[in-house]
């Protein structure tokens, strides 16, 4: 059996899709020269300040954004979404010029608004699994911000950040996703056409092969197409289902488990020196600790930071690394038992536990503003003490020289200790004591609640939008590319050390074979399981089956008949009444669409109708 051949599945279909994608794919590849003329014009057409409420007004909407969407919608050109994407994160990256900060965030808002209508005419023209398949090829293709650009002009602005990894011609591509993660576009990604395609990534009915710049054990031999999967004619271990993002939140989950486990039981066992207990807890950290390096290098800090416990993780990570120093130093002192790594280790249970929280619940609303306050609370909190150093330093300096010749000046701890708490001691520099507690109690306080209750009061006030925000970064980040997330914790640790020297001294053909043979070897257990599950779920189900009894259980509610008359399928003759009662072509104008007439110099926009069929 041939190790390197793809599943069937994972390309294209027999019934033509191959053909008509590759097509799509040839058009449009002046990416950089289309990216440009958009900003071009956007520059010279928004020269005010508008909010995103302000756009979706009957007036400007009909006055600014459909004629853009007018302008730059193509049916044969899925780049425009891309590179109306990669104008908003050049016009919010701009805002730090001050003389046009508000302008540059309404063009970054109205670079938003155009992409979302201009994927909803995508998301509206193309119903069905065939439709799915061209409308996820929008965000979810890889394209290179300087694709079609002249090569003196690439070599002199393209500006290498990390070292170019091999991928067979996918080098340097950015997806319209990973733009809209990236600048935070909630309005774009809380849509339902993106979602709809967000939402078949995450039950694994769209494959692909995701786009990164570095991975540690990459293995790029083989780049699948975006594709329907179809779990009959999947192959029994098919690896590329371990990164199926329901699937892999399900296994990061289970390892995150297995660390608290070993966790609790050092820290139960810390008394008794050395113990096996921390010794597995250390070897599966370590490996867990790769495993999140190699998330935050895919795509970047920038981009892994969205993620809802991310935070939580670089905080365990840290006192990880403290608590390793230390144990070395209990090493050396001889006190295993009881050392200090073990008592630093005590300060990482608030974080597990919160994890597990945040990973049981992670569309609650409370923990998506905890992450988002947390960035608040870290930044005013460095400002804070970067300001009140001053302190520090005014309260050390106030020594007199009888003091320090008699080595009678308080240390730095002291006078810290004196910050923290101020009724500790006023022997020196009561004044400063006063204003620090003044300052510190009053202002900082004021400012730190302030802050923290208007972001809680953002987030609140758009809950469904951040809630479908954090749900796609969680899904875009669990598909991986890099081949190492297929090797569980410590196990991975084994392949970085093996597989890594052993890529530089076969062929690429043969490092996957070994690769895809360890992968599937190692994970077989659970790839039998997903392939089970997966295959039962497609099985159809009859809807109008009949329990034995002749009832169907509705959950003691009264109001099942409500909910079945909705799901009952009409006869073909009631459904023909109903169309000739109401023409579907008769329908009313959307609310979107209604143009005011106020302006007479103003022309109609071009009034269009939804098409009323099931994406």
């Amino acid at each position: 059996m041939d190790l390197c051949t793809d599943d069937a599945n994972q390309l294209a279909d027999d019934d033509g899709e191959t053909d008509s994608l590759t097509e799509l794919s040839e058009i449009s590849v002046l990416i950089g020269v289309e990216s440009s003329s958009i900003r071009r014009l956007f520059l010279a057409s928004i020269d005010d300040s508008y909010t995103i409420e302000s756009f979706r007004t009957p007036k400007l909407n009909a006055l600014l954004v459909r004629p853009w969407v007018n302008r730059l919608h193509d049916p044969e050109d899925i780049s425009i979404v891309y590179c109306l994407l990669a104008n908003r994160v050049h016009f919010l990256r701009e805002q730090s010029d001050l003389a046009h900060q508000s302008v540059n965030a309404t063009r970054a808002t109205l670079c938003e608004l155009v992409a979302t209508q201009i994927l909803r005419r995508f998301h509206e023209a193309n119903p069905g699994q065939m439709g799915l398949l061209v409308l996820a090829r929008i965000p979810i293709e890889g394209f290179d911000p300087f694709q079609g650009a002249p090569s003196d002009l690439e070599e002199e602005w393209r500006h290498m950040q990390w070292p170019v990894q091999e991928r067979g011609g996918h080098e340097m591509k950015l997806t319209a996703l990973e733009l809209a993660i990236v600048s935070e576009s909630k309005f774009f990604i809380s849509s339902a056409a993106c979602y709809r395609v967000v939402d078949a990534i995450n039950r694994g009915q769209i494959t692909y092969t995701p786009l990164s710049f570095v991975g540690i054990l990459p293995d790029h031999y083989k780049h699948l197409p975006i594709s329907i999967y179809n779990a009959k004619k999947a192959r029994l271990l098919d690896h590329h289902r371990l990164i199926v993002p329901r699937t892999r939140v399900v296994i990061e989950f289970i390892q995150f488990l297995v660390l608290l486990i070993l966790y609790v039981f050092t820290i139960i066992n810390r008394h008794q020196g050395f113990t096996l207990w921390e010794l597995a807890f250390s070897i599966y950290t370590t490996g867990w600790v790769l495993q999140e390096f190699a998330a935050i290098i895919e795509h970047g800090w920038e981009l892994h930071s969205q993620s809802l416990w991310s935070f939580l993780d670089a905080s365990f990570i840290f006192i990880f690394g403290i608590c390793f120093i230390a144990r070395l130093y209990d090493v050396g002192n001889g006190t295993l038992a009881d050392g200090y790594g073990l008592h630093i280790l005590c300060v990482a249970a608030p974080i597990l536990l919160s994890r597990v929280a945040f990973n049981i619940m992670p569309d609650n609303v409370v923990f998506i503003s905890l992450h988002a306050v947390m960035k608040d609370f870290t930044l005013l909190t460095f400002i804070a003490f970067w300001c009140f150093t001053g302190f520090l330093l005014a309260l050390q300096w106030l020594t007199t020289s009888d003091q320090l010749r008699d080595e009678q000046a308080p240390g730095w701890l002291t006078v810290t200790k004196w910050l923290l708490w101020i009724w500790f001691s006023f022997g020196s520099g009561p004044v400063l004591m006063v204003a620090f507690a003044f300052l510190g109690n009053t202002l900082f306080l004021t400012i730190l609640v302030a802050m923290l209750t208007n972001t809680f009061g953002r987030i609140v006030a758009n809950e469904s939008a951040e809630i479908r925000f954090h749900r796609t970064v969680l899904i875009f980040e669990s598909v991986k590319s890099d081949s190492i997330f297929s090797y569980p914790p410590p196990l991975n640790i084994l392949a970085l050390i093996m597989l890594l020297p052993l890529k530089f001294v076969i062929s690429n053909r043969r490092f996957h074979t070994i690769n895809v043979f360890l992968i599937r070897v190692i994970n077989a257990p659970i790839l039998l399981l997903i392939n089970a599950i997966e295959r039962g779920i497609q099985v159809p189900r009859p809807r109008n089956k009949k329990s034995w009894f002749g009832w169907q259980f509705t959950g003691f509610s009264p109001h099942g008949d409500v909910k079945a008359v909705f799901r009952a399928n009409l006869p073909m003759y009631m459904s023909n009444k109903i169309n000739q009662l109401d023409p579907l072509d008769e329908i009313p104008v959307l609310e979107a669409d209604i143009v005011t007439t106020s302006q007479a110099d103003v022309s109609q926009a071009r009034l269009r109708r939804a098409t009323m069929r099931d994406g």
